[in-house]
C-alpha cells in the first residue's frame, strides 16, 4: 500500500483536471459545431491524462537526478528525492506510461482521421511522438529545455493549442480560427500553473542551475507575467464568444472569472514564495471549472 501511495503521489493527481480542461473545451466546440464522437472524446481524455502523468513522473525523476529537488525546495517533497521510489523504478514507470500514451494516442489518431488523406494521420502521429518527447525532456536528458526557460512555451503549445485544436479537429476533421483562440485561452491558464510552480521554487532552481522563465524575470515581474497570462486567457475566450455568438448562455464561463481575479489579487499580495503552493491547485481547478462552464454555455446555446 505504501508504494501504491508513492506512485499516486508521483502522478500528482491535482494536475489532472488541468490536463482535461483543453479536452473539454475542444470537445464542447466540436459538439457546438455539430460533430463529436464518444470514442474520440474518451481516447483524447485518456491520452491527455497519460501525458500529464508522464510529464509529472519525468519531472520527479529529472529534478531528483540533477539535484534540483533537495531539502531547500519549497514545494511538496518528490518521490525519487525522498527515496520513496528508486531511480530504476521511476525509469520503468516512465517507460510504461510513455508506451501507454503512444498506444492511446495512436488509436485516437486512427479513429479521428479515418477516411482522410494518409498525410494527416502521419502528421498527427508525429505530433503525438513530439508531445511524448516533450513531456519527458522537460527535466530529463543532457539539455532539458525546462532548465533553459522554455517550459512555458511548450506547456502553452501542448496543453493549450494542441489539446484544444487537436480534440476539435479529430472530432470534426476541420479547423476554424476560433479554435485557436480557445487553445490560447487554455494554454495561458496552463502556463500560469507552471509559472506559479516556478515562482515558488525560484530561489532553489537558480541555486541548482535551473533557469526557468520565472527565474529570469525575477519574483516581481513574474507576478506581472502571471497576471498577463490570466487576463489574456479570459480575453481570448471572450473574443471567441463574440465571433461565434448565438445565445447569452455562452457567457456562462464568466462566472468563474471572480475566482481567477480573487486568487490573482492574493498572489500579488504574497511576498513569501513558499506560500504560493496552494494557488497551483486552485488555478488548476478554476481552469477546470472554466472549461466546464464554457462547455455548458455552448450546450445550452
Amino acid at each position: 500500500m505504501g508504494k501504491s501511495n508513492s506512485w499516486i503521489k508521483a502522478a500528482r493527481l491535482r494536475t489532472l483536471p488541468l490536463a482535461l480542461s483543453s479536452i473539454i473545451a475542444g470537445t464542447a466546440m466540436a459538439c457546438f459545431d455539430g460533430r463529436c464522437y464518444g470514442i474520440i472524446i474518451t481516447l483524447a481524455a485518456v491520452t491527455a491524462i497519460l501525458l500529464q502523468i508522464l510529464s509529472n513522473l519525468a519531472n520527479d525523476y529529472g529534478d531528483a537526478v540533477k539535484g534540483t529537488d533537495n531539502e531547500q525546495r519549497s514545494g511538496p517533497s518528490r518521490t525519487v528525492q525522498s527515496g520513496e521510489i528508486s531511480t530504476r523504478e521511476m525509469k520503468t514507470g516512465i517507460t510504461i506510461i510513455a508506451a501507454l500514451s503512444i498506444i492511446s494516442g495512436l488509436f485516437l489518431v486512427l479513429e479521428g482521421t479515418s477516411g482522410m488523406n494518409r498525410a494527416v494521420p502521419v502528421i498527427f502521429i508525429l505530433l503525438g511522438l513530439i508531445a511524448v518527447g516533450a513531456a519527458i525532456t522537460y527535466t530529463v536528458g543532457a539539455r532539458p529545455y525546462g532548465y533553459y526557460g522554455l517550459g512555458d512555451i511548450m506547456v502553452f503549445l501542448f496543453f493549450g493549442i494542441t489539446g484544444v485544436v487537436g480534440t476539435y479537429f479529430l472530432n470534426t476533421q476541420s479547423i476554424t480560427v476560433g479554435i485557436f483562440l480557445m487553445g490560447a485561452s487554455l494554454g495561458c491558464f496552463s502556463t500560469g500553473v507552471l509559472n506559479l510552480n516556478n515562482m515558488r521554487d525560484q530561489d532553489n532552481d537558480l541555486n541548482s542551475g535551473k533557469v526557468t522563465l520565472a527565474a529570469r524575470l525575477g519574483y516581481s515581474r513574474a507576478k506581472k507575467y502571471h497576471g498577463s497570462l490570466i487576463l489574456l486567457g479570459i480575453a481570448c475566450a471572450v473574443i471567441y464568444v463574440l465571433l461565434n455568438y448565438r445565445s447569452g448562455w455562452q457567457w456562462l464561463f464568466l462566472t468563474s472569472v471572480p475566482l481567477f481575479m480573487l486568487d490573482l489579487i492574493k498572489i500579488y499580495r504574497t511576498h513569501k514564495k513558499e506560500m504560493l503552493d496552494p494557488y497551483l491547485k486552485r488555478l488548476s481547478l478554476t481552469t477546470f471549472l472554466f472549461s466546464i462552464l464554457f462547455g455548458a454555455g455552448l450546450f445550452l446555446s
